[in-house]
């Protein structure tokens, strides 16, 4: 059986951050997965609402940055960054930082002893010191038991896509209020369908940092982080996930709600002039008509239509990791799926640690995002391959003994 110091499993943004910061660091690291893979399910002709520097993966000023992308390959990019480019600039990440990525499937992950065992499709065993859990959000999907009844074909989420142009000439309903159910209805209302798109809340909230941005001109980054995560007056706190993670909880759960609340980008909007938007109507049943599909709403409205599309987003719970043993995840302390971190991205489990949304009750709302890589990658790195491993640009750490 093999022995390795570091396996990471994962190979989307921050499986690769990890293993660009761990090996420049001298460490010895396995990474198992398909590079920029859950990215390749999103729909084409997506945009990507982060900024240009939150858009970077490993480090935002640096070799792997995006501008380092495309100033050696000659690309020009437009902004905001379309998906392709970005699986393309994700590509080049692995080909520079991790073209050794192994891309065998991980299947069983246990604890041993010494460390842990990892098991892989084809049979073989991996041992190693650490585990780096970096897995992405696939296994999250929320989908609304409301209709669970419901064959893919009648109700579905906006996960389960790629190519909308099945949907042309059909009825679509979309539930949801943030950036992938109105993008989503756009995109679905330009491959030829008619859209409507009902949301829970009161309204639909549009982020205009951009406007804000050019506004503040050679003060912006006084205001804004570049990170890009939350309005002015909290940008700056959620960038330093050392700072933020030792403020109470009854001041970081608003705080981390109010930089990820549902909301689209402004540049959304001319692309949504078709789509009749409805706002303060939760959908309370979805039921069969035929081969169409009956919507009811909390005020006793209905819709019957071809399809309905859920922009419900993901639930994070690390027990939905197929990979990892239920003997481990019960020895994962947990609040609300998540689990507990401490210094170098580390659970309750000594040697097991977690990268992207998972570190999010731990170390904040950055962590959902790519630009999370930055710190989660440097962190890790500092736990397991030294203390002086340097930290990301602009996420210098303040100190992160806890």
């Amino acid at each position: 059986m093999d022995q390795t110091q570091v396996v990471v499993i994962g190979a989307g943004p921050h499986g690769l951050a990890a293993t660009a910061h761990l090996k420049r660091r001298g460490a010895e690291v396995l990474t198992f997965g398909e590079p920029m893979d859950f990215w390749r399910t999103m729909p084409k002709g997506m945009l990507l609402r982060s900024n240009w520097t939150a858009t970077s993966i490993a480090e935002y000023v640096g070799p792997l940055s995006l501008t380092s992308y495309c100033e050696s390959t000659g690309t020009d990019i437009q902004r905001p960054v379309p998906l392709d480019n970005f699986i393309d600039y994700g590509m080049w990440v692995h080909a520079k930082a991790a073209p050794d990525v192994d891309r065998r499937r991980v299947v069983s992950v246990e604890q041993e002893p010494r460390g842990f065992v990892v098991a892989l499709a084809d049979g073989e065993r991996v041992a190693a010191h650490k585990v780096v859990v970096a897995g992405g959000i696939a296994p999250f999907v929320n989908r609304p038991e409301v209709a669970a009844h419901l064959p893919r074909e009648l109700a579905s989420h906006t996960a389960d896509h790629r190519d909308f142009s099945r949907f042309s000439g059909k009825q679509v309903l979309v539930v949801g209020g943030g950036q992938s159910a109105l993008e989503c209805s756009a995109l679905i209302r330009e491959a030829g369908a008619s859209v409507e798109l009902f949301a829970r809340g009161r309204k639909i909230n549009w982020l205009h940092g951009a406007k804000y941005h050019q506004k503040l001109g050679r003060f912006e980054p006084l205001a804004y982080a570049p990170t890009d995560v939350g309005p002015i007056g909290i940008s700056r706190i959620v960038s330093v996930p050392d700072l933020f993670r030792r403020l109470p909880r009854s001041v970081q759960d608003p705080m981390a709600y109010r930089a990820i609340r549902p909301a689209g980008a402004d540049w959304l909007r001319p692309r949504l002039t078709d789509v009749p938007i409805h706002v303060n109507r939760p959908v309370v049943a979805v039921d069969a008509r035929g081969d169409r599909v009956a919507v009811r709403f909390g005020d006793g409205t209905s819709r019957v239509v071809d399809h309905v599309m859920f922009g419900t987003g993901y639930r994070v719970n690390v027990s939905k990791y197929s990979f990892l043993s239920e003997s481990l995840t019960r020895r994962v302390v947990q609040v609300n799926g998540y689990p507990v971190l401490r210094r170098g991205m580390e659970s309750s489990v000594h040697g097991l640690h977690f990268l992207g949304a998972p570190a999010a009750w731990s170390f904040g709302p950055v962590m959902r995002f790519v630009c999370g890589g930055w710190y989660g990658a440097a962190s890790l790195t500092r736990k397991l391959a030294g203390s002086q491993a340097p930290a990301a640009p602009g996420l210098t750490p303040v100190g992160d003994d806890l």
